[in-house]
């Protein structure tokens, strides 16, 4: 199975890269995981916000593979707790199925791109900067693998 995480950003500092290839490295063969960054849209003195956030969505659409489960993020999406999400690795799994998590930039994504996604979850009620969530959500399916496995990683 290959998760495609596909976000909105500009260059991630080292330790974004550091701590996400640590996570990385941590999962089985049998969890690829693809990190795709797409630049961000420049944003001048006065943006034109919707059409910034419709390009962007278009751009982390076309990125997707076709035949890939779309997860979008999303601050309205349904809450997700580790227990929920390591409930959906494990039938995502049995399954056999890419998936591709979109991260949309700092403005959202477009109403169009959440009507073509297959789930809409929320990491939190909380909101982080965008090279948090990134790692958040890596270290998360890290968490969600190691309560499948048994593994002691996970200790609550």
């Amino acid at each position: 199975m290959k998760i495609n995480l596909i976000a909105i950003g500009n260059k991630m500092p080292d330790w974004v890269a550091a701590a996400s290839n640590d996570f990385i490295k941590r999962l089985p063969g049998e969890i690829k995981i693809n990190p795709v960054l797409l630049p961000l849209i420049k944003r001048g003195k006065n943006p034109d916000i919707p059409r910034i956030v419709r390009d962007e969505s278009r751009k982390l659409l076309a990125a997707a593979p076709k035949d890939s489960l779309l997860v979008v993020l999303d601050v309205l999406g349904k809450p997700l707790t580790t227990m929920k999400l390591s409930s959906l690795l494990e039938t995502w799994l049995q399954q056999g199925q890419d998936i591709s998590i979109i991260i949309g930039g700092p403005d959202g994504v477009s109403d169009e791109l959440l009507s073509q996604a297959a789930l809409k979850l929320s990491l939190s009620g909380l909101t982080f900067p965008h090279p948090l969530v990134r790692v958040i959500l890596l270290e998360q399916i890290y968490r969600a693998w190691s309560i499948l496995n048994n593994h002691p990683y996970h200790r609550a």
